[in-house]
């Protein structure tokens, strides 16, 4: 049977579980070699520049590889497309030396040559694919002067200052490497037409039905196991758990608190892993009720985190103390204590205020990556905020539609909105979306429009420092600034999880939060 052959059976197999399950006794059966994973919601695009969720990164990933990835079970460095760097004493020069005998899955070369194209695409407004796509997250390298080829296999980014987290940033999906013919062939429609290095490749992509990936069997890190990879989008946590316990997919991400104990028996295993995450509520700083930093601290108190960390997600969360997550140790402010559950001291700064029976527009999504179970977790906001007097309103939205409406801004639209970062360097999420610069119409995801000097000031010394001491005092110092203003309410920390059934083999959760799949194997 042909691959061809195997991936539409499985969709088959996979889009008839859930009636199977409920109208008679056997379960679906989801052929061996292809592995179905219930996603969280339809991928926007498969071009590493163009996207911003998590759900479309564990896609990503294994299509497409970087100069360096993660080290497996850990958020360090290694080599990857790049054989080796130097880095210049003064920290503005990395030279790589490139993998050999590496090429594109259509067949094209990889090379120094490639490697220019893909940064001076994301960076060059007047390259001439630089409009396939917004590039929200070409941040991470706004360090970049210039990208040289010194020879076919050795490339050299020169760095307009020192920073920090670039290599770091190297392994994040924005710095995959996509193929420039393919960018030529595809243009504006490249996001639907991917070509990678990655141990799969792209074979067709079924809107709101399924994104197919095939083995590549020239890997350069070795074949995968599997024959090919299925990703469905069950935006409904219940649907995607009942699919789950009918066998119509292998492998669900993000299982709802609710639905744990549905899969302790021996037919699964459920997979937990600690991260970068941070579950916040984004706060319209520059108008309306949250343009006071006294009812924005309100917010803190009045909402009651411990009870939405062990009523609504069952304990698989901590209570978040301020913007930085704790699995950045080195980085974390241990001294910050999350704002305790105070509803009189709420009451308290709304009077002090004059913001008693304000009305508050409240962005909610239905599902969406490292959301939690937003649906839910918004219901418990809004009873805790109108029990100290809020009028609150939720306006709820599937996934990319709520990225739709948050991402430029709330202005003149709501009052608060929900959120989840899961990042890979302590200065991601606070350059990003805490920055004065980073405003939505600069370009970042500072949807709120918080501002503070001091903060801008302290985030551009820790990329610049060389000596991750000093980045970490510079680190703690903006999490107590933040902290004290409260632009947003600092909800949780999660541990992601994820379930398999008793068929899959080898595979792990990953502290970076990405699905790598190039070892699973499945009977």
């Amino acid at each position: 049977m042909s691959i061809g052959q195997l991936t539409r059976r499985s969709l088959l197999a996979a889009g008839t579980a859930l009636t199977m399950a409920l109208g008679a006794p056997a379960l679906a059966q989801t052929p061996p070699g292809v592995l179905v994973v219930g996603q969280i919601a339809e991928p926007k695009a498969l071009d590493p520049a163009a996207v911003t969720a998590v759900n479309d990164f564990r896609i990503l990933m294994n299509v497409y590889d970087g100069l360096v990835r993660y080290k497996d079970g850990t958020l360090e460095v290694e080599p990857a497309l790049a054989t080796g760097w130097e880095i210049s004493e003064d920290g503005t020069e990395y030279t790589f030396t490139l993998r050999e005998g590496v090429t594109f899955h259509d067949g094209s070369p990889f090379d120094a040559e490639a490697v220019k194209f893909n940064f001076d695409r994301m960076l060059d407004e007047n390259h001439p694919f630089y409009d396939t796509g917004p590039f929200p997250l070409s941040f991470f390298f706004s360090a970049i002067e210039e990208v040289e080829v010194v020879d076919p296999m050795t490339v050299k980014f020169v760095l307009n200052e020192p920073y920090a987290p670039f290599l770091s940033n190297l392994a994040y999906p924005t710095g995959l490497i996509v193929s420039p013919a393919a960018v030529e062939q595809h243009g504006a429609e490249f996001g639907r037409n991917p070509s990678g290095t990655g141990p799969f490749s792209f074979a067709e992509w079924r809107p709101n039905e399924a994104v197919v990936v095939e083995a590549n069997p020239d890997y350069w890190d070795g074949a995968p196991q599997l024959e090919a990879v299925v990703f469905r989008p069950i935006t409904d946590a219940s649907t995607r758990t009942a699919e789950m316990l009918a066998g119509g997919i292998d492998l669900m991400v993000e299982v709802p608190p609710v639905a744990l104990s549905q899969f302790e028996g021996e037919s699964y295993q459920l997979h937990e892993q600690a991260g970068p995450h941070l579950w916040f509520l984004i706060l319209n700083a520059k108008e309306g009720p949250f343009a006071d930093k006294l009812v924005r601290q309100a917010a803190n108190y009045a909402i009651d985190k411990e009870a939405i960390v062990n009523e609504v997600l069952e304990g698989t969360a901590e209570v978040a103390a301020g913007p930085t997550p704790p699995a950045f140790a080195w980085a974390y402010n241990e001294a910050l204590e999350p704002y305790p559950y105070d509803p009189e001291k709420a009451r308290e700064l709304i009077a002090e205020a004059g913001a008693e029976g304000a009305e508050l527009t409240f962005y909610v999504t239905e599902g969406g990556s490292g959301m939690l179970d937003p649906v839910a977790m918004g219901t418990a906001i809004q009873a805790d905020l109108e029990a100290v007097g809020f009028d609150v309103t939720i306006e709820t939205y599937e996934w990319n539609t709520f990225l739709g409406e948050v991402n430029p801004g709330l202005e003149g639209k709501a009052d608060m909105a929900e959120m989840a970062w899961m990042t890979n360097d302590p200065d991601t999420l606070p350059f990003l979306a805490l920055r004065s610069e980073a405003f939505p119409d600069q370009g970042g995801f500072n949807s709120g429009y918080y501002s503070n000097p001091e903060v801008d000031a302290l985030l551009e010394q820790a990329r610049r420092a060389t000596d991750q001491d000093e980045r970490a005092r510079l680190y703690q110092e903006m999490q107590e600034i933040v902290h004290e203003d409260a632009p947003w309410v600092f909800v949780a920390n999660w541990k992601q999880n994820a379930v398999t059934n008793d068929r899959v083999e080898n595979f792990d959760l990953q502290p970076s939060f990405f699905l790598l799949l190039d070892d699973v194997a499945k009977n």
